[in-house]
C-alpha cells in the first residue's frame, strides 16, 4: 500500500463553487486509478442531512439562535464522526466539501462569540483542527458568478453579507494558524480550478499555471500568487453547496 494522500477540504462562503469543485475532483480521481493508492472517500451533503434529521429549516437558522446553535453543534460532531470513520479504514483518505471550521464560522455569525468559543474549546474541534492542519485546505473566494438560491441553504442578504462570510472564514483560519490556498473568484472555469487544486495536492506532475491562487501558510509570513482575471471565463455553473 502506498503512502496515504493528504485529505482535502473545500471550504468558503455560500455559492462560491465548492460543490462543483468537489464533483470535478471526484471525476478526476476516478480516472486516476493507481494500484497502490486508494480512491478517496467523499464527505458531502453532511449539513443537509443533519438539517433533515433535526427538522431545522433555513428560516430558523437565521432567526432563532438556539436552534441555529443546536444545528451547528450537531454538524461539528457529524463532521468529526465522518472523518474518524474514513481515517480508521485501512489507507482511507477523504475529500470534504466542508470542514470543522464551517459550523464555528456560522455560529460566530448567527449565534455569537460565546457559543463559538464553546465549540472551539471542545475536544471535537481539537481533532478536526489537527486534521485540517495535516491536510490541504482550499478556500473558494466570494464574488464569483454562482450565487444561486436552491431553496434550502441560508443565502446572504446581499453582496456585503456574502463578503462578511468570506472574511469570517479567513479570520478563523488565520487565528488558528491553518494554512490554506485561496482560489480566486476570477478563476471561473472549473477545469482551471481543478487543475490548480490537483497541482497543489500533487496528484498531477505537469507544470501548472498557478495564477489565480494565493497560498497562505501557517506559522510563517504569508506568500501570495496574484490572481489573474483573464483566466477562466464567464461560464456559470449551477451551484448546490452544502451551506448554512
Amino acid at each position: 500500500m502506498g503512502t496515504r494522500p493528504r485529505n482535502i477540504f473545500i471550504i468558503g462562503a455560500q455559492c462560491t463553487g465548492k460543490t462543483t469543485l468537489v464533483y470535478a475532483l471526484k471525476e478526476h480521481f476516478e480516472r486516476q486509478l493507481v494500484d497502490d493508492i486508494p480512491q478517496p472517500v467523499f464527505i458531502s451533503e453532511l449539513a443537509r442531512n443533519v438539517m433533515k434529521q433535526l427538522k431545522i429549516d433555513r428560516h430558523e437558522i437565521a432567526t432563532l439562535p438556539e436552534r441555529s446553535f443546536t444545528l451547528q453543534k450537531a454538524i461539528l460532531h457529524a463532521q468529526d464522526k465522518a472523518e474518524i470513520m474514513v481515517t480508521n479504514e485501512a489507507g482511507g483518505w477523504y475529500i470534504s466539501d466542508r470542514s470543522g471550521i464551517d459550523p464555528i464560522v456560522y455560529t460566530r455569525l448567527l449565534v455569537g462569540e460565546d457559543a463559538a468559543t464553546e465549540l472551539l474549546d471542545s475536544e471535537v474541534w481539537s481533532r478536526l483542527q489537527r486534521n485540517m492542519k495535516d491536510g490541504l485546505v482550499f478556500l473558494c473566494e466570494d464574488g464569483c458568478t454562482w450565487l444561486v438560491d436552491d431553496g434550502t441553504r441560508l443565502m446572504p442578504k446581499d453582496l456585503e453579507d456574502w463578503s462578511k462570510s468570506d472574511h469570517a472564514f479567513r479570520k478563523l483560519l488565520e487565528e488558528k494558524e491553518i494554512g490554506y490556498t485561496l482560489i480566486s473568484k476570477d478563476v471561473a472555469d472549473i477545469a482551471d480550478r481543478l487543475c490548480r487544486a490537483t497541482h497543489v495536492h500533487g496528484s498531477i506532475s505537469s507544470t501548472v499555471d498557478t495564477s489565480g491562487m494565493r497560498l497562505f501558510t501557517s506559522g510563517s509570513p504569508r506568500t501570495s500568487m496574484p490572481a489573474n482575471p483573464e483566466l477562466g471565463g464567464e461560464e456559470e455553473v449551477e451551484e448546490e453547496d452544502d451551506d448554512l
